[in-house]
């Protein structure tokens, strides 16, 4: 769940506070050592400004979020060669976070289906608290590993799946949790933080730090270090099924065509690919079952619907792999 500002306090004699346990006074001074939870003085009066000028200020402060994730691109590029080395043996992409980041980790996963006709088995998101969560705060859920090793134990991890810990503060046990399980299974495990040298990175093999600094709203992380997360879980996901054949060229090939607006747009995908005339793509798509890939090897390779499909199982899916084997026969 996202951060509150009672880690900003002096942490002096913190455990001394009535009513507060030792663990309490601890887990204030180790939030008050997060660049994500640090008080920023000179925003002190910002409810004073006018609504345009908090505005300014907002989107000034996230401006800075893309160069931060610039700085880590080739540690997010191995993570991703990775990850995709994994799915291509059949492997899953895992994604586990409490709160703000487990429900972008859900957002994510739950847009690779309609996208690139994925199954929703193969990218799934794990929030703490389970699919509840999404919408309401499950009290203490994020403060279990084990809750985080039986939520993959239930899916039934293997040692060709990624899973990904998503934390802001980078010290969530749940997130944490769930990366020591994957890695001790034999899983590739990457861990995605906004502070640097945190817990979460150093249990993953692949500890992606896209530091974002202080909030606008003291410890909000749901700002900041929440866009800074969807950018790289956007990432890993799209240049995954990039790396996979899910695309050819910047086309979503395997778009699943559910609604009228994605049926239209496999048709406008097919014409930018083929620059056939509607007659020649209607053609197509009816022989191939509305399959986007296919028609557009039916029409490029000139072979009917089942020889392209038995050409993109014999290249993996991957629609280059697939026009070339034509070409050379």
């Amino acid at each position: 769940m996202t951060s509150t500002t009672d880690a900003n306090t002096d942490t002096p004699g913190a455990t001394d506070v009535p009513g507060a346990s030792g663990t309490y006074g601890e887990l204030r001074a180790q939030l008050a050592t997060l660049t994500t939870e640090a008080f920023r003085p000179e925003l002190a009066e910002i409810d004073r400004l006018s609504t345009e000028e908090i505005a300014r200020i907002m989107n000034g402060e996230d401006a800075t979020v893309p160069a931060a994730v610039a700085e880590r691109l080739p540690q997010i590029a191995a993570a991703i060669d990775a990850t995709a080395e994994r799915m291509a043996r059949g492997g899953r992409l895992i994604y586990a976070g409490a709160g703000t980041a487990g429900r972008l980790g859900v957002l994510d996963a739950s847009e690779c289906p309609p996208t690139f006709n994925t199954d929703p088995a193969e990218v799934v998101g794990l929030i703490a608290g389970g699919p509840s969560a999404m919408v309401t705060a499950v009290e203490g859920a994020e403060d279990s590993k084990e809750l985080a090793a039986a939520d993959l134990d239930a899916l039934k991890l293997t040692a060709d799946d990624t899973v990904v810990g998503i934390s802001a503060s980078g010290r969530t046990p749940y997130a944490i949790g769930a990366v020591e399980h994957a890695r001790a299974q034999g899983a590739l495990t990457i861990g995605l933080s906004c502070n640097a040298d945190s817990a979460l990175a150093a249990a993953a093999e692949h500890g992606l730090e896209v530091v974002t600094g202080p909030e606008l709203l003291t410890g909000s992380t749901r700002l900041k270090a929440g866009t800074a997360q969807k950018l790289v879980l956007n990432m890993i996901s799209t240049v995954t099924m990039i790396r996979l054949g899910k695309t050819y060229g910047n086309l979503m090939v395997d778009v699943r065509a559910s609604n009228e607006k994605l049926r239209a747009r496999s048709r406008h995908i097919v014409s930018l690919a083929t620059g056939a005339s509607d007659t020649a793509i209607e053609a197509a798509l009816a022989a191939t079952d509305g399959e986007v890939k296919n028609a557009i090897l039916v029409i490029l390779g000139q072979v009917d619907g089942p020889t392209a499909a038995r050409l993109l199982t014999e290249t993996d899916g991957h629609l280059r792999a697939a026009l070339a084997a034509v070409r050379t026969t």
